[in-house]
């Protein structure tokens, strides 16, 4: 007798199963990106790629608490020209591959996804919402008008699908999503991390070396909910699920509400690669035990 079926699928893209490496981590190399998918995964996002290479802040850049984490890299990276060799690599491997890309303008979005396609990715995210660097991420991925121009633009440029990255940052992170869908976007990821700070008293000062970062982990699944929740009432393109995904059931909880696959980042920086086979196994199990035999049978099924 077999199990459930676990596969799932973001629109065109069909994928093993709906657990997917969320940009940020271990996502810089191929040799990382390899040994997540090895382990579990059902595809892998890279790390952020800019134009150019980019530092980021100095340290302390993260911090950790019982229910998640904070921090603020800067989006350090190596730049688009020394990417290549990567997605190479790893596509070589027979991984699925996203690339997350950010940019200033419409143009370097578009130069970036063009690269990423001949480089040979799978699909191109848009890093629309990190809440930490000025002038990226957030701060151009707040308003509707901004969204649609970045998406529009992109989606003239490439032929691989186009997935934009919400932030959580604003009053109505469904209407953001919205304007993304009518732009052209072929899917919708959400969410980013929710801006937040920490205060050492004994110290008197803010503990990350930016003073604002971005929080994630535990803290943050009712907000990713609250969010896959709502996009999906009022976008008909695939939404994929992020925010404080450390257990099957979190998946399931996520699908339910509309999500078409998950992205895993915070457990995967505190257990490792291993918590995708984990959390596969916890899905199947629980599918199996209350009836499911596919992934599509749950999705959405909490908006019914």
């Amino acid at each position: 007798m077999t199990g459930p079926d676990v596969r799932a699928a973001v629109g065109s893209l069909g994928i093993r199963n709906p657990l997917l490496l969320a940009s940020g981590i271990l996502g810089e190399s191929s040799g990382s990106l390899i040994r997540v998918y090895k382990s579990g995964a059902g595809g892998v996002v890279t790390k952020s790629i800019g134009i150019d290479p980019r530092a980021g802040y100095k340290n302390p850049t993260v911090f950790e608490f019982d229910s998640g984490m904070l921090n603020a890299m800067g989006l350090p990276n190596p730049g688009i020209g020394h990417f290549g060799e990567v997605v190479a690599r790893t596509k070589a491997a027979g991984v699925l591959t996203i690339a997350s890309v950010f940019g200033a303008n419409e143009e370097q979005f578009s130069s970036l996804a063009a690269r990423m396609q001949e480089y040979g990715a799978d699909a191109v995210e848009l890093n629309l919402s990190c809440p930490h660097v000025e002038g990226y991420g957030a701060e151009i991925g707040s308003t509707p008008e901004m969204v649609s121009s970045i998406v529009r633009s992109v989606r003239s440029s490439v032929r691989i699908p186009v997935w934009a990255k919400m932030t959580p940052n604003v009053a109505d992170v469904a209407a953001l999503a919205k304007s993304a869908e009518d732009a052209g976007a072929d899917a919708i990821v959400a969410i980013n991390t929710v801006k937040g700070m920490a205060i050492s008293a004994r110290l008197r000062m803010p503990v990350l070396s930016n003073s604002v970062g971005g929080l994630s982990g535990k803290a943050v699944k009712y907000v990713g909910l609250r969010s896959v929740y709502e996009i999906c009432g009022r976008c008909t393109i695939p939404v994929v699920g992020v925010g404080g995904i450390y257990s099957g059931e979190d998946v399931a909880e996520y699908i339910m509400a509309g999500a078409s696959a998950v992205q895993v980042g915070t457990a995967v920086s505190e257990g490792g690669p291993g918590v995708f086979s984990r959390i596969a196994d916890e899905l199947s199990r629980f599918m199996e035990n209350e009836g499911f035999s596919s992934i599509g049978e749950m999705i959405g099924i909490a908006r019914r």
